[in-house]
């Protein structure tokens, strides 16, 4: 048997974060993931605004922007026409990079162990996790960081309430001009021209020396749309954003084209002694709304740099221990806010009320306003290090 303080099962971006910080406080972990390198998956493809100062207070940001690319400016358009250009702080990372980049900062003191859990106990002093191998680990602690895996979910006893069966559908690709040398915009917004688009955006932002693509739309995974955006994605993107070429030029998407959907849940029967869940393995987030990075970041900040020190302080990992976590209200304040901004976002984005349809209008005219007074100056922006104010545009998927 292998005894540690903490074993991490789960080793995206939740818990390859987890597993960072408690190597740097010096406290004895496990890391538990089938793969040796994390490979590609379609999710948080950007960090920036809010996200940033989560990251730096992990202790972790200037070695993680490392192997992402600044964007510097962004164009936010709406009918063909440019609303506004704003110094940006968006760093665009695909999201294997991201958690591998996260990896190579775990100290040699925590161990990775490259396999599966495939049975697990729990108690108010130690918990038991059997690997596939065979081994067994003892633990004070078990952090559940398996994002959407179902696995050791009925073995804890844990349920899912499915708040949004599809709320959002992400779509992820490449594109690449064809009329022109670059696309002349260092990264873009857009918006669809009607709510009957059930779209909520279009960005392009760079990550090395390619046109990253995310489209987040509203639509039942099984819609015809889907296949006709694989069939010919070009003139599906033109179908929904008309003038879309008046800012792009003539384009194609390369590569794969990634279809993400994402339900919103959340995890019930979850406080139990002995087991801490962060990130998707707690609940999810719409990726429209780009709030999921900031979840994981706000879950393991909160849980490393406070609760898990003073939890090990004393005997016993009981109940009442692993509540002060779930009623932390820095992440209580983070859930609510990543739930109310993805229920706002899909309603300003297909609701057709009198009172949406004024909030379309009324977002347009304000940022055409401030893109009309406020001069754009990219001299003035000030290192990533040190991020501008975030604001309040929609772009991230996380």
């Amino acid at each position: 048997m292998r005894y540690t303080d903490v074993a991490i099962v789960g080793g995206g971006l939740a818990g390859s974060t987890t597993a960072a910080m408690l190597g740097r406080a010096g406290i004895p972990a496990i890391m538990i993931d089938p793969h040796l390198t994390y490979p590609p998956d379609l999710r948080c493809e950007k960090l920036g605004g809010t996200q940033l100062p989560r990251l730096r207070r992990t202790g972790l940001e200037e070695e993680i922007l490392r192997a992402t690319t600044i964007d510097g400016e962004i164009w936010e358009a709406r009918f063909g026409f440019v609303v506004a250009k704003k110094p940006s702080d968006q760093h665009g990372v695909m999201y294997d990079t991201l958690v591998n980049a996260m990896r190579a900062q775990i100290s040699p003191n925590v161990e990775i162990l490259n396999t599966k859990v495939v049975e697990v106990a729990t108690s108010d002093e130690r918990q038991r996790l059997v690997l596939a191998d065979g081994e067994i680990i003892s633990a004070r602690l078990i952090v559940l960081a398996n994002g959407l895996s179902v696995s050791l979910r009925h073995l804890l006893g844990l349920r899912r309430r499915v708040i949004s069966e599809c709320h959002s559908v992400t779509l992820g690709f490449n594109v690449v001009p064809v009329d022109l040398s670059a696309f002349p915009f260092p990264a873009l917004t857009y918006w669809p021209k009607r709510s009957g688009a059930r779209m909520a955006y279009l960005s392009l932002f760079p990550i090395g020396n390619t046109m990253r693509a995310n489209m987040m739309v509203y639509r039942p995974i099984d819609d015809i749309w889907f296949r006709e955006f694989r069939n010919n994605p070009e003139a599906t993107m033109r179908a929904v954003m008309p003038r879309l070429d008046r800012m792009t030029g003539g384009f194609k998407v390369s590569g794969p084209i990634k279809i993400r959907p994402a339900d919103l849940y959340v995890t019930e029967n979850h406080r139990q002694a002995g087991v801490a869940l962060v990130g998707d393995a707690f609940a999810t987030s719409c990726p429209a709304a780009g709030t999921g990075t900031d979840k994981v970041f706000t879950d393991v900040e909160r849980l490393c740099n406070v609760h898990i020190p003073h939890w090990l302080s004393t005997e016993g990992m009981d109940r009442a221990k692993i509540e002060t976590f779930y009623d932390d209200p820095v992440k209580m304040e983070c859930d609510a806010w990543s739930a109310t901004k993805a229920w706002h976002l899909r309603s300003l984005s297909i609701d057709n009320g009198p009172t949406w349809r004024a909030r379309r209008w009324a977002r347009f005219i304000g940022r055409l306003a401030l893109g009309l007074t406020r001069p754009m100056n990219r001299s003035n922006m000030r290192p990533s290090s040190s991020p501008p104010r975030p604001e309040s545009h929609e772009g991230g998927l996380a």
